[in-house]
């Protein structure tokens, strides 16, 4: 079993945390930011388990890079 790293993104939908993985275009959420990222990596690697490899190889998007910035405001 080969194991790749993968971006968790977790922002608030109300209450719940919604978490998202921009490599596959894959969000799960949960009661908790813990549940929420553990619902993500189940939903990924059942993608993984079960999808195509074409598809997977159509959604992969390039390593995402992130960074902060500050920005003026009003």
């Amino acid at each position: 079993m080969t194991m790749n790293l993968y971006t968790a993104i977790l922002e608030r939908d109300g209450n719940l945390p919604v978490s998202l993985c921009p490599e596959l275009d894959i969000a799960s959420q949960g009661k908790t930011v813990e549940e929420a990222t553990a619902n993500l990596k189940e939903a990924v690697e059942l993608f993984l388990e079960t999808a195509d490899p074409s598809e997977i190889e159509r959604r992969m998007h390039s390593p995402i890079l992130a960074t902060t910035f500050e920005a003026a405001r009003g």
